[in-house]
């Protein structure tokens, strides 16, 4: 940390504790407006997860100055930059942990003596299963504790589980591990959208930096980068600043939000780790997200079993060439990326002619996906009538450019449309989307061989491409009734009423904290987050 850090850090305790001696010598609570009462108001958007348990008659509530360079919001580009990649390194981890089997299965089947093709499928359904739990404990425990802690340990055991695989004993011990690798690893698929929330305010900023997230690809050692990856979690970083204020100023009464929330057993069961589902159950974008992305990635793994039929079985290629047609997906993975920062700037632009388009929420993200929807129908019936011994094999292969470009767009569209709605509720409607898609993609690939062997590969690719194609309506009615969806939506509406609160106080605060030396004072603005959204 530079000098100059080092002396706006102090500067900002120093006027935190000065009107902390302040308003306790007036009688009333030190930061802003909160009290007991205001705090139990703001819980409305989940009543029983966050009604206040006031341990004072008169505690004194943190939140953040303007300006205060702990907030998330206002870190250095340097240090969000470093946030950008270890959430991108720690999820290409996962993901490639994920369909590690898929080129050894002869080798596994030599190995231990398997003959079945449905237990050949196990290694990497099992571990698909784990996506499925994962993400509805770690996203909510992220949303109470904080992304870091979250992500590293679950990191720590998925290291620990991979050794597993690599020394197992036996074929059924071997399927346990890779459970339980499918269930650590799933952490970081559930967290790092709210974590790129946590530090980019500005929806296109987040936008891009999900874009990266989906697109790039970097085998690394994560651990390293996780252990110094800073909390990005605001109500985390207030709660550390309260214990702080406690300890220097001996005064018990001061408190962040997140310190008055209920906790317990009962709690966490009954309500935080039921939240993605209720979100799932009750949020008509979420259904309807989860119901096509489900679609989407089972489809991208049933390939992993699609592909062998094709270019080993039709094609004859050995188990060392068999791979290599699944490069083209990823160079269409990278120029999906490309369309989507094509597809960005032309939206700064048309905001600056203040076209009216631009005002609909639903036409930032969502005609990504309506370009994508048709395209990955495309790439289906491309490769399941092209794939035939007297075609060239790289027509077939050729169609895995149009459906990585398909696959990418239509997944950061959505993600970044319900990251947008949900803000505050990023990681937990992401654990629930994650938790739909990992029971599709665990249970279709089963089914891929005796598809396949029944239809052929032309009906096979034919069938996922016709149910692609009913999927396409979805993007296209958002666009047509994501408002009336969203008009209707406990937690979108919620979140609309405090943002508009939130400008009202920021303007207070501005006005106020102009009269403070070093632009601190003790009425402060609250971050639009959780920390807004629950105190």
């Amino acid at each position: 940390m530079s000098a100059d850090d080092e002396e706006r850090h102090r500067r900002h305790d120093a006027g935190i504790k000065s009107a902390l001696r302040n308003n306790q010598d007036n009688g009333h609570p030190m930061v802003d407006h909160l009290n007991a009462t205001d705090a139990q108001q703001k819980y409305q958007l989940e009543k029983e997860d966050n009604a206040a348990l006031s341990p004072r008659k008169s505690p004194r509530i943190l939140s953040f100055p303007h300006g205060d360079p702990e907030n998330p919001y206002n870190w250095s580009t340097g240090r969000k930059i470093f946030v950008l990649f270890v959430g991108i390194v720690s999820v290409t981890n996962s993901t490639l942990g994920s369909s590690l089997p898929s080129g050894a299965t002869e080798y596994l089947a030599d190995y231990w003596n398997i003959t079945s093709q449905a237990q050949l499928v196990l290694p990497i359904s099992l571990f698909l299963v784990g996506y499925i739990f994962g993400p509805i404990v770690f996203a909510p425990l992220s949303e109470t504790y904080g992304r870091r802690g979250v992500l590293l340990y679950t990191f720590v055991f998925f290291i620990i589980f991979t050794m597993a695989c690599a020394v197992a004993p036996n074929w059924p011990f071997f399927l346990i591990f890779r459970l339980l690798c499918g269930i650590s690893a799933s952490s970081p698929i559930a967290v790092v959208g709210g974590l790129y929330a946590d530090i980019y305010n500005d929806p296109i900023a987040r936008g891009r930096a999900l874009a990266f997230f989906m697109g790039l690809i970097i085998a690394a050692v994560s651990l390293v980068f996780l252990l110094f990856m800073p909390e990005t979690y605001a109500p985390t970083i207030l709660k550390r600043r309260a214990q702080k204020l406690r300890r220097e100023t001996g005064d018990p009464d001061i408190f962040a939000p997140i310190e008055l929330e209920k906790k317990g057993a009962r709690q966490m069961i009954t309500v935080t780790l039921t939240r993605p589902i209720r979100m799932l159950l009750f949020e008509a974008i979420v259904l309807f997200t989860c119901v096509y992305l489900s679609i989407a990635y089972a489809i991208f793994y049933l390939y992993f079993e699609a592909y062998p039929l094709v270019f080993q079985g039709l094609y004859r290629f050995n188990t060392g060439t068999a791979g290599l047609p699944f490069l083209a997906i990823g160079v269409g993975s990278f120029m999906a990326t490309g369309v989507f920062m094509y597809w960005d700037s032309y939206l700064m632009k048309a905001k600056k002619t203040n076209a009216p388009w631009t005002r609909l929420e639903e036409y930032r993200r969502l005609p990504l996906a309506c370009i994508g929807g048709p395209l990955f129908v495309v790439a289906l019936f491309w490769l399941g009538w092209t794939a035939k011994s007297d075609i060239h094999w790289i027509v077939p292969t050729l169609s895995g450019i149009p459906f990585g470009i398909a696959f990418l767009l239509v997944f950061m569209a959505l993600l970044n449309y319900i990251t947008d709605a949900y803000e505050v509720f990023a990681a937990s409607a992401m654990a629930a989307t994650s938790a739909c898609r990992s029971i599709f993609g665990a249970v279709l690939p089963l089914a891929a061989r005796p598809m396949y062997n029944t239809l052929g590969i032309a009906w096979a690719s034919s069938l996922l491409g016709f149910v692609s194609l009913g999927m396409c309506a979805i993007p296209f009615a958002f666009i047509r009734y994501g408002d009336r969806i969203r008009a209707n939506s406990a937690f979108c509406q919620e979140l609309r009423a405090k943002k508009e609160e939130y400008a009202k106080e920021r303007e207070q605060s501005e006005s106020l904290s102009s009269l403070q030396e070093g632009d601190v004072g003790p009425v402060d603005n609250l971050q639009r987050d959780e920390t807004k959204e629950e105190v």
